[in-house]
């Protein structure tokens, strides 16, 4: 049974006093920076207001102060979901995440009318802006605003929007609360009869089990949870993705896809050209599965078979400590200054909450902001999924630190559509090493078998969610109402194309997009399958090139956000833009299921 935060030893905590030393503090901070009671909070941004044609100076003043303000509400953010996810419901905690969310969308209210304003400015004064010695280091960022010309409101109904914002995060909000807090699921019976304790975490060591028996009741139960409350979640994914739609329109696009990509300057054609690639290669999955069930030997495959590896004589686990090793050592071909920054992080600085306690956030991320460390939030059980992890979230963290110690404040945050390249090159690079470093044929079987399944849940089967997601959207525009039985019947009929006729259909299953808090992320699962593809390619790049391409890659994670994320990639030498690199990905599963099947005979 997970202990309570407070009997958590200091050192596999992360070292959230570093950005501020006490709760008594950042309570000060909040206090000064969002006092209680004062409307607008900062008056100082509405003096601007009205202004911005003035002068080249007045602008950049103006843009600063918004840019500072919003970088001290960074920092304030960050402390609190921190503190806040290492225990959710500790009530001071979960106060103070709902205060400064509220103090974040009066940020968002009081400037509102700065990008409807700029955007109005005569295109004479707008190019003086962009080519403005003084604003140099602004102008890209002013030139993203600018894009947005065609889809911003007048500022009086940009600021109407901004006062819906509060309401419209209740659906996500709701769903966090009952699937990480509410939630409460039934002890499950192993073959042996012996009862075992069931959560989140639980779940994901209890499906690679061995025992049969222990998967197919934990699938059970963890389903038929979602199941019992299907009609309430159907609802909140229906009012998540009204938001979404709401949004749209408002800002006429013409699609809820569209305006999710257009932002970042990423064509919805390559949304659509990312499904329509796995689906022309689906073959590789059916081809995967009819392998595993004959490696199992089982008369039927059900979906709580699809994730106990292959190999049933080895099952590699490693202390916290070794997987902290094995990963430094990994990214040994990105040079030793990345290396070193990574150990002195985990191993010096804590910038990782190790392991599970009671009621803290399930799950893993990599979290922080410009003046702070990164933070990793984990929930070790010591599996080599959770190795894999670890390598996941350092991928991401160094991300964060070499952006944020390259770029200044308005471009140190990466676009999400370059989220996941990071993380699963670092992932890749462990499997690399791990195979290399073991000259055992059963676990050599059993680390290809672990890649396979990266590829496998990265890239087919975000993409199958990605292809969820856009039908619901689609249902939404079409003002077809969403109910449990139509999603149930859509996700029951992707499950049955994705995965072929070798796997058994559970009814379990039809129910799992209730589970999935990703469709409450507005467009988000297709840049894993993205990230992963555009990751591999450059780890093969990296790991076969020279310091030519070394470089390339570490200016790609410096990078930021000062360019458009497929500019970005292209830069590194990875055009997403093309079919060629999800291709390729598909490719190489296929290669190592080949590579599997010959090795196991």
């Amino acid at each position: 049974m997970p202990i309570p935060r407070n009997e958590v030893a200091a050192e596999d905590k992360w070292n959230v006093d570093a950005l501020y030393p006490t709760f008594e503090a950042w309570q000060a901070e909040f206090q000064k920076l969002c006092p209680e009671g004062k409307r607008p909070r900062w008056p100082e941004i509405a003096t601007f207001k009205g202004r911005l044609a003035e002068s080249v100076a007045t602008f950049k003043q103006c843009l600063e102060l918004i840019l500072g303000i919003s970088r001290k509400l960074s920092n304030l953010y960050t402390y609190a979901h921190l503190r806040h996810d290492e225990e959710i419901t500790d009530d001071a905690h979960k106060t103070a995440m709902g205060r400064i969310v509220g103090c974040l969308h009066d940020f968002n209210e009081e400037t509102s009318w700065f990008e409807p304003e700029l955007l109005g400015l005569p295109e004479t004064v707008l190019q003086t802006y962009l080519k403005a010695p003084e604003l140099a280091e602004y102008r890209f960022h002013i030139e993203k605003i600018a894009r947005l010309r065609p889809h911003t409101l007048t500022p009086e109904k940009e600021e109407l929007l901004s006062l819906a914002g509060k309401a419209l995060q209740a659906p996500s909000k709701a769903f966090s609360a009952i699937n990480d807090a509410d939630f409460k699921f039934p002890n499950v019976v192993d073959s042996q009869g012996k009862s075992r304790e069931l959560s989140h975490a639980l779940y994901g060591l209890y499906i690679r089990d061995r025992d049969r028996t222990l998967r197919k009741n934990a699938f059970e139960a963890i389903f038929g949870k979602y199941r019992e409350f299907e009609n309430s979640l159907c609802e909140l994914v229906n009012g998540e993705i009204q938001s979404h739609h709401f949004h749209a329109r408002a800002h006429r696009y013409g699609s809820c896809l569209e305006a999710a990509l257009y932002p970042k300057n990423i064509d919805t054609a390559v949304y659509h050209a990312l499904i329509k690639s796995v689906r022309d290669n689906i073959g590789v999955l059916h081809k995967y599965v009819k392998l595993r069930k004959k490696i199992l030997k089982l008369d039927s495959l059900h979906f709580y078979d699809l994730y106990v590896p292959m190999v049933p004589q080895v099952d590699i686990k490693m202390s916290y400590p070794e997987a902290e090793e094995v990963v430094i050592t990994s990214v040994a071909p990105l040079g030793s200054e990345y290396q070193n920054i990574l150990l002195k992080g985990l191993r010096e600085e804590r910038w990782v909450d190790r392991y599970e306690n009671q009621n803290k956030r399930s799950g893993a991320y990599s979290s922080g902001c410009y003046d702070s460390m990164p933070y990793i939030l984990m929930n070790y059980k010591g599996i080599i999924k959770d190795v894999f992890t670890l390598a996941h979230e350092a991928g991401h963290s160094m991300h964060s630190y070499m952006s944020h110690r390259h770029q200044p404040y308005q471009y140190a945050d990466y676009p999400i559509f370059l989220a996941e390249v990071a993380s699963t090159f670092n992932e890749e690079l462990l499997s690399r090493l791990l195979l290399q470093r073991t000259q055992d044929k059963a676990e050599k079987l059993f680390l290809i078998n672990e890649k396979i399944e990266d590829i496998r849940g990265t890239l087919l089967r975000q993409t199958m969610f990605a292809e969820f997601e856009l039908f619901l959207h689609q249902m939404v525009e079409q003002d077809t109402p969403l109910t449990p039985k139509l999603l149930k019947e859509f996700y029951r009929g992707l499950n049955t194309f994705y995965f072929g006729p070798d796997v058994e259909l559970d009814p379990e299953i039809d129910v799992e997009w209730a589970r999935i808090p990703h469709f409450y992320y507005n467009f988000y699962v297709f840049q894993y399958s993205t990230g992963i593809s555009a990751a591999l390619a450059l780890a093969e790049k990296v790991t076969n090139g020279g310091e030519a391409e070394r470089k390339a890659y570490l200016e790609f994670l410096q990078g930021g956000s000062s360019r458009y994320p497929l500019d970005i990639l292209a830069r590194a030498g990875v055009d997403m833009r093309t079919p060629s690199p999800v291709e390729s990905a598909l490719r190489k599963m296929s290669e190592l299921v080949d590579q599997f099947e010959s090795l196991s005979l």
